[in-house]
């Protein structure tokens, strides 16, 4: 499975930290369309414009090491699956709850109920990941 990150684990040291080093790889840059980091307590997507990042490649294990990373359970970041312009199926990401993360700016998804569904509401209308050429 591939997951989009735009934060703490780009950095490769972090990754090891968070995933056993023989349970993961990075597969290259890539840039998710249709949504921007937002910075904070702890950085965040919100809707329009772009960001950069990179595919990590992890298996089940690793992928439930990065929800317990992303406070998945406690409602910090919701993972979220992006569709690839490249049509090789879709990448996960998170998403983090503004209102529980402390961001610098004020972040609003559009629509109504949880937070889960207007995130996925947005991604499936306009979000994409592309991978880049190093």
């Amino acid at each position: 499975m591939q997951v989009f990150v735009y934060g703490t684990l780009t950095d490769p040291d972090r990754a090891a930290v968070v995933l056993e080093a023989d349970t993961h790889q990075f597969a290259g840059r890539a840039t998710l369309e249709g949504l921007h980091r937002v910075e904070g307590q702890y950085p965040t997507l919100a809707p329009g414009g772009s960001v950069e990042g990179r595919l990590l490649e992890v298996d089940e294990a690793g992928l439930e090491a990065l929800d317990a990373y992303e406070g998945v359970d406690r409602g910090l970041y919701v993972r979220c699956a992006v569709p690839r312009t490249d049509e090789a199926g879709s990448v996960w990401t998170y998403i983090g709850d503004p209102s529980r993360l402390g961001l610098e700016e004020r972040v609003s998804w559009p629509g109504e109920g949880p937070f889960r569904s207007r995130v996925e509401s947005v991604i499936e209308k306009t979000t994409t990941v592309r991978m880049d050429h190093e």
